[in-house]
């Protein structure tokens, strides 16, 4: 229960020092004394909050749970200070449970009130600062939703403009080739018919048509010259097509060398046509082989677009229920593939994954906004230009994931303040400063995880650590 105290002990402590007698005596009347030892738990986050604890004399400690650790938020020994029940002025608005740890760290007495006797002597003594503080509470709730659904649309929007860039380029290409492809299919249908009409027999034509699909099939050796050995190749059989007699050798070329056409496959067709016919036969198989590497560029095009498509579902987390259990390394590559055109080409991305990380049940679309909001960080902090790493291994029971960067590095002033929500270094207009908080609220509250951060100039690397056992 606890000792009673006197208004003369309340007095002199900076959170009464203007009140009157008779608020001090209603104080006294309501309130206990509670002796502690050292290193005693006076209340625990997450239990219902019953009293709000001030200093009498001692020391206490605020500490709170992260990701099952035990983090000091501070500590005073100043006489006045408090904890507990803080926010009892709100009632039932919310849900009334302790938001941290209070431990003594000496031998202390505390003035134990009770919170719902707190609520009510701040409602009628201080009608305007209840208002006051209501509105500050949920004004910065409410702000701090908005701004919080801001960043989420911000990062979507960097995203969205990300994959239909990448989009674009194998969508080009592949309706590029088609367009060609159609014009390429109809001339080469009359080149063969041409041929069948001057003379040239079925069997012929027949033998024809497996040289080109011989041809075909080695042009993926030839694939893997230089262009230095593709230049000469060129030279060498465009001038023995032009000693042929053949016309536009120096177009017909590259087609034909690009699938390992050679002298002695020359000798071959004009065997197979005779040699009146072989300009014409050239002509026909270098169409042909073009609408082979045609073919090929559009079904590498829409695999592409397949694997970026992939990506996409892959990092939104599109039809998969939001718990799930997952490969890290997965969502780290997805993420990377929709950034690549933020990441740009003046920043070099290296990964270093473990082989032996395994699976962890987490909500994915909300870790790979994680991902998105450090390496958006890294990439502001590098301005175009350095080496971003992502980097798993596996820490104790936790799987680890470090993003790091050779930016300038965080300034030693702010590091205790990065994951403050709005505190931001970028220039108004460019950043909201909730970033760092939605990713610690995601980590900490939301997967009981941990993110650490060391810095210096030319090293920063965000860790975030994942427990590895199932919620």
């Amino acid at each position: 229960m606890g000792t009673p105290i006197t208004i003369d002990e309340l007095r002199p402590l900076f959170l009464f020092e203007k009140l009157t007698d008779e608020q001090l005596t209603l104080l006294a009347a309501h309130g206990h004394v509670h002796e502690y030892k050292a290193g005693v738990e006076v209340c625990r986050q997450g239990d219902p909050a019953e009293y709000l604890y001030v200093l009498l004399d001692g020391e206490i400690a605020l500490t709170k749970n992260v990701g099952g650790h035990e983090v000091e938020l501070t500590r005073g020994a100043r006489p006045g200070v408090y904890g507990g029940a803080t926010q009892a002025y709100l009632g039932d608005r919310i849900e009334q449970r302790y938001q941290n740890t209070v431990r003594t760290v000496r031998r202390t007495r505390l003035f134990a009130l009770p919170a719902r006797k707190f609520a009510h002597i701040v409602s009628e003594w201080f009608p305007m600062g209840m208002h006051l503080l209501e509105g500050l509470f949920f004004g910065l709730s409410s702000t701090k939703q908005l701004v919080d659904q801001r960043e989420r649309l911000t990062a979507l929007g960097t995203i969205t403009a990300g994959l239909t860039h990448e989009l674009n380029n194998p969508a080009a290409a592949a309706a590029r080739a088609n367009a060609e492809l159609g014009e390429l299919l109809a001339s080469s249908q009359q080149r063969l018919a041409k041929l069948a009409a001057h003379g040239v027999d079925c069997a012929r034509l027949g033998d024809l048509v497996l040289t080109q699909e011989r041809l075909a099939k080695r042009a993926a050796q030839a694939a893997s010259r230089t262009p230095l050995q593709v230049s000469d190749a060129e030279d060498e059989l465009g001038d023995r097509l032009e000693e042929l007699g053949v016309a536009d050798a120096w177009e017909l070329a590259p087609s034909l060398v690009a699938a390992g056409f050679g002298g002695a496959d020359i000798t071959e067709v004009a065997d197979l046509v005779g040699a009146e016919h072989l300009p014409a036969a050239l002509r026909w198989l270098a169409e042909v082989l073009e609408i082979a590497q045609l073919q090929s560029e559009i079904t590498d095009a829409l695999t592409r677009i397949t694997a970026l498509l992939g990506s996409a579902r892959q990092y939104s987390q599109m039809d998969r229920a939001p718990d799930q259990t997952v490969d890290l390394r997965e969502l780290l590559n997805s993420t990377l593939t929709m950034l690549k055109r933020k990441i740009g080409e003046g920043v070099r991305v290296t990964t270093d994954y473990t082989a032996d990380l395994p699976q962890v049940q987490v909500y994915a679309a909300e870790l790979n906004q994680v991902w998105t909001n450090i390496i958006d960080n890294a990439l502001y902090a590098m301005g175009g230009s350095g080496t971003l790493t992502v980097r798993t291994a596996r820490e104790g029971d936790h799987a680890l994931v470090e993003i790091g960067d050779t930016g300038p590095g965080i300034p030693e002033d702010d590091l205790p303040r990065i994951f403050t929500p709005f505190f931001t270094t970028k220039p108004v207009g460019e950043g909201t400063g909730l970033g760092l908080d939605i990713s610690w609220r995601i980590v900490v509250d939301r997967h009981g995880g941990d993110i650490r951060v060391h810095s210096r100039p030319g090293d920063t690397r965000f860790q975030v650590l994942l427990p590895l056992t199932v919620r």
